[in-house]
C-alpha cells in the first residue's frame, strides 16, 4: 500500500508531466513559485564562461530528466570510454550532462540526500541497502550503486574533464514542495538546497535552457533517460 507521502509525490510528478500541457491550473500558478529562477547579469556571465569549457571536436549534452538507474552518468561515462576506445584522449572530449526534472537529486550532497530523504522523493534507491537512498550513489560510487560494474562517477568524470550543471528551476520547485510537507519555509528550503550542489556542479537557470545553449556551443543532443 502506497503512503501518503508517496501519493502526494506521485501526484505532484503527475502534474509537472501533465498539468501544463493540458493547459489546466497547475503548481506554476502558486505565487510560492514566482520568479522562479532569476539570475542577474553577474550570474549570467558567470553561467556563459562556463560554457566556454566546452572542448575538442567531440561533443555531446546528455539530457538527465529522470533517474534512469543512473545513466544520465553512466551515458557521460560510456561517451569517453568509446571515444578513448578509437584513439581520442580526454582533452578531444566533452560530455555535458544536464540534471533537470527527477534526476535534481543528482546534483546534491549526502547531506541533503538525508535532511530531505531524497531517496525517499525521487523515487532512488541504495542499490547496497534495497532501501531508499540516503546519500547521493552517483557523486563517488561504492559498491552496488551502479547497475554495471567500473563506471567513473560524477567526481571523476569531472577530474576527466566532463561538464554537469542542475536546473535552478527544478531546484526551487522540489525544494518548496519538500519544504511544505515538512513545515519548512520555502524560501530556507531553497538557500539550502543550492548551499548543498555538489562541487564544480553548475547552477543554470534552467535544464532546458541549458541543453540549448550546449547545442550552441555544437554538442549533440541524446536523451539520457
Amino acid at each position: 500500500m502506497k503512503t501518503a507521502s508517496e501519493k502526494s509525490r506521485r501526484g505532484f510528478l503527475g502534474t509537472l508531466a501533465l498539468g501544463a500541457a493540458a493547459g489546466t491550473v497547475s503548481m506554476f500558478a502558486n505565487p510560492l513559485y514566482a520568479n522562479m529562477s532569476t539570475f542577474d547579469e553577474s550570474q549570467m556571465d558567470d553561467v556563459e564562461k562556463w560554457f566556454k569549457k566546452i572542448k575538442g571536436k567531440h561533443r555531446v549534452v546528455f539530457d538527465g530528466s529522470t533517474p534512469n538507474e543512473g545513466f544520465p552518468v553512466i551515458w557521460n561515462w560510456a561517451f569517453y570510454l568509446t571515444n578513448n576506445g578509437t584513439g581520442a584522449t580526454d582533452d578531444q572530449i566533452t560530455a555535458m550532462t544536464v540534471f533537470r526534472h527527477t534526476a535534481a537529486g543528482f546534483a546534491y550532497e549526502d547531506r541533503i540526500w538525508k535532511k530531505y530523504k531524497l531517496g525517499e522523493f525521487f523515487g532512488i534507491n541504495d542499490n547496497n541497502t534495497g532501501k531508499p537512498a540516503l546519500r547521493n550513489p552517483y557523486y563517488e560510487p561504492k559498491g552496488k550503486d551502479f547497475p554495471i560494474k567500473g563506471v567513473d562517477g560524477i567526481k571523476r568524470m569531472q577530474e576527466r574533464g566532463a561538464l554537469f550543471c542542475i536546473c535552478d528551476l527544478a531546484t526551487k520547485v522540489y525544494s518548496g514542495f519538500v519544504a511544505e510537507n515538512m513545515g519548512m519555509d520555502p524560501q530556507v528550503a531553497y538557500e539550502d538546497w543550492k548551499s548543498g550542489i555538489l562541487p564544480d556542479i553548475k547552477l543554470v537557470p534552467a535544464g532546458i535552457w541549458a541543453l540549448e545553449r550546449a547545442q550552441k556551443h555544437q554538442c549533440s543532443y541524446i536523451f539520457a533517460g
